[in-house]
């Protein structure tokens, strides 16, 4: 029973993703579409890192739990929510909430090489 443990638990860390980097995403939300960037920082599912955009620079903080990534910071729009998928290693999208000043949208973000 332990074998079988052990070997589940290296094929779920074999699969865990790991966004570490600098991300560049295209916004589309209701005051309009834009670029932001993402310095993300990952250590086991807790994410943190930077936000640079056009509400400012601001520290986010959130989780990476298999392929889905949930992660939010305050900016001059107020509280701003992210929840997207992971597209292979490299990819990914999903919505965003930038609150009452700016609305809703999608967004899809590639990692910089």
């Amino acid at each position: 029973m332990k074998t079988i443990a052990l070997l589940l638990l290296s094929a779920a860390l074999t699969f865990a993703a790991d966004i570490t980097g600098k991300w560049t995403f295209d916004v589309s939300i209701t005051a309009g579409n834009g670029q932001a960037t993402f310095d993300f920082q990952q250590k086991g599912e807790t994410l943190t890192g930077t936000y640079h955009g056009t509400f400012g620079e601001a520290p986010l903080k959130g989780t990476v739990k298999g392929n889905k990534v949930e992660f939010s910071f305050g900016s001059d729009a107020g509280q701003v929510s992210y929840s997207g998928t992971l597209e292979g290693d490299n990819k990914i999208s999903g919505t965003c909430d930038y609150g009452e000043q700016a609305g809703k949208g999608t967004f899809a973000g590639e990692k910089n090489k």
